[in-house]
């Protein structure tokens, strides 16, 4: 291969960067871990939360509140559920994808993740009262999610090879 072409496939101004795409990934089963985790909490019944029971920080107070469920749904479920999603739309394979509604789609996916972050610091904060280390690695993992996804994605959209 000529240094020119090589150049132009390695270096491509608009082609993903490599940490963002390895970041969400690794994120992605993060996220994914921490939901198995209170998800698997949720239906034991157990109320053993590797996490405080008392005061400000409280998991057991969190996860067995009206607030842990959404919809009729427990919030765990939709962690789950969100995250399993997450590993397919921040997959290398998804970032490299020259669909141009992938890219708008995790977009998308991404504000829909932050929204219910902020709707469930609300609750904790505001209802609750109390905080629940599990959820807020969640949270944090979602915001990060979050940052990568408008970043990487727009440079993404960027490409003038997308469809």
């Amino acid at each position: 291969m000529s240094q020119a072409v090589h150049e132009q496939t390695t270096t491509r101004p608009d082609a993903p960067n490599v940490g963002i795409v390895i970041a969400s990934w690794v994120l992605s089963f993060i996220g994914l871990g921490i939901s198995i985790y209170l998800t698997y909490e949720h239906f034991s019944g157990s109320t053993t939360l590797a996490c405080t029971d008392t005061g400000a920080i409280n998991c057991l107070k969190v996860t067995t509140s009206p607030q842990s469920y959404f919809l009729g749904m427990p919030v765990s479920v939709l962690g789950l559920t969100y995250y399993v999603a997450a590993l397919a739309m921040y997959s290398p394979w998804s970032w490299w994808s020259r669909f141009r509604l992938l890219h708008q789609v995790r977009i998308a996916f991404s504000v829909l993740g932050i929204l219910m972050v902020l709707w469930l610091l609300t609750a904790e904060l505001v209802i609750i009262k109390s905080i629940c280390l599990w959820c807020t690695g969640v949270h944090v993992v979602t915001f990060c999610l979050f940052v990568l996804a408008i970043v990487g994605s727009q440079r993404a959209l960027e490409r003038d090879d997308l469809t």
